[in-house]
């Protein structure tokens, strides 16, 4: 599985605004169904909060890509 880094720049970042920046979604809408359906894991859990805090050290995964944020 690929892993990239993503510079996290504020204290945190909300995982469908992440998913929309890294354009690993076409919309934001599109970011809350693959939420909504289980498809995102944040720290090695599925994770179902469009809205969850994703800070420094935490890692998500979507579509065979790791994502560290640093």
């Amino acid at each position: 599985m690929e892993m990239k880094e993503f510079n996290l720049s504020t204290e945190y970042i909300e995982l469908i605004k992440l998913l929309k920046l890294l354009r690993l979604v076409e919309s934001g809408g599109m970011a809350k169904m693959v939420v909504d359906e289980g498809l995102v894991i944040l720290n090695g859990e599925t994770e179902f909060r469009k809205r969850a805090k994703v800070r420094k050290g935490d890692i998500v995964e979507f579509e065979g890509q790791r994502i560290a944020i640093v």
